[in-house]
């Protein structure tokens, strides 16, 4: 959550997250929360109203929190993604779904990951673990972000412009041997 009502963020795929961790401990950041299971359900109109202007609306679970997100429309400042972002903390997730889908709203997809979180200056750096591999997000001013990047080992160059669900798409037509489901969940 940002205070700006802007998301400016840089998602860079990682081989190992342990790597990244213990870089993170060498630069002295806080760990802000643990690694717990998120669990996100994007909502959209019957005619994806939403998603075809470039918009996200979203319920999330993380840990005990319980969160509402709406993202617009994503630019792109070399590899930095720019997008408006308004979060608020809820507490009935249920309620709140049963409210959008009076409102013609409902359920199009779910993705989890297994998500920590870290601060370091003011940048906040995310590890990810999804189905379709591992993930570090640095989000910031965006003057920081590529410097707070590159202190992990990371090249802010490496950076990709997909949501994960556009990237779980692009994953599912690279592996379809794997047979995988359409929503980015991990199995049972």
């Amino acid at each position: 959550m940002n205070d700006t009502g802007i998301e400016t963020e840089l998602k860079i795929p990682v081989n190992d997250l342990a790597a990244v961790r213990a870089n993170l401990a060498t630069l002295d950041a806080s760990l802000i929360s643990e690694s717990a299971r998120e669990e996100n359900l994007l909502l959209d109109t019957a005619d994806r109203e939403l998603s075809g202007r470039g918009c996200v609306l979203r319920l999330r679970r993380h840990g005990a929190r319980r969160i509402l997100t709406f993202k617009g429309p994503a630019t792109y400042d070399g590899h930095i993604k720019v997008r408006p972002e308004h979060e608020l903390e809820i507490e009935d997730l249920e309620t709140m779904l049963t409210v959008f889908e009076a409102l013609g709203f409902a359920g199009v997809v779910r993705y989890e990951k297994d998500r920590e979180t870290w601060r370091i200056d003011d940048a906040e750096v995310v590890l990810d673990h999804t189905p379709m591999g591992d993930f570090v997000e640095v989000e910031g001013p965006p003057e920081l972000i590529g410097s707070v990047a590159r202190s992990l080992g990371l090249d802010p160059s490496d950076a990709v412009r997909g949501s994960y669900i556009s990237l779980w798409s692009e994953f599912r037509a690279r592996h379809p041997e794997l047979v995988l489901p359409p929503d980015m969940v991990f199995g049972s």
